[in-house]
């Protein structure tokens, strides 16, 4: 994997923000040329991320969310971290219908769907230190 482009930024952990994050994330991608099924894909697992770290992470409280995307020569690697209040425990959390926010109507299916849209999905979290969430897409080009 070759390391051919890379861009960070910082917003706050604020809803309409998810927007944001995910339309940035896709128009970066676009410099590997992916179909518009892959550029759909990116765009869902990074809202889906966004949406975690605005909602769970800082309860919708005010932070700030980062997002670094790479380019290789082989596809996307997007991370998405936050330095709200963890997850206690991950492996729980990556379980389909799993929510913590069972009175916000959460469908608990965000990790999931990552999983389902992304090649990898990797996450890393440490109770009231935050949460990071790596995903990378092949783009075969």
């Amino acid at each position: 994997m070759q390391l051919i482009n890379e861009m960070k930024l910082e917003f706050m952990s604020k809803s309409n923000n998810e927007a944001f994050g995910r339309i940035v994330a896709a128009a970066f991608a676009s410099q590997l040329d992916p179909t518009v099924e892959e550029l759909a894909d990116i765009k869902t697992a990074v809202s889906e991320a966004v949406t975690n770290a605005i909602i769970h992470g800082y309860e919708n409280n005010s932070g700030i969310v980062r997002m670094v995307c790479r380019l290789y020569n082989d596809g996307i690697e997007i991370v998405i971290s936050d330095e709200g209040k963890g997850i206690e425990d991950v492996e729980l959390a990556r379980q389909p219908l799993y929510t913590s926010k069972p009175d916000m109507e959460r469908s608990g299916m965000g990790f999931t769907v990552m999983e389902s849209f992304m090649d990898r999905v990797d996450i890393v979290s440490e109770p009231d230190k935050g949460t990071t969430v790596t995903l990378f897409k092949n783009i075969k080009s």
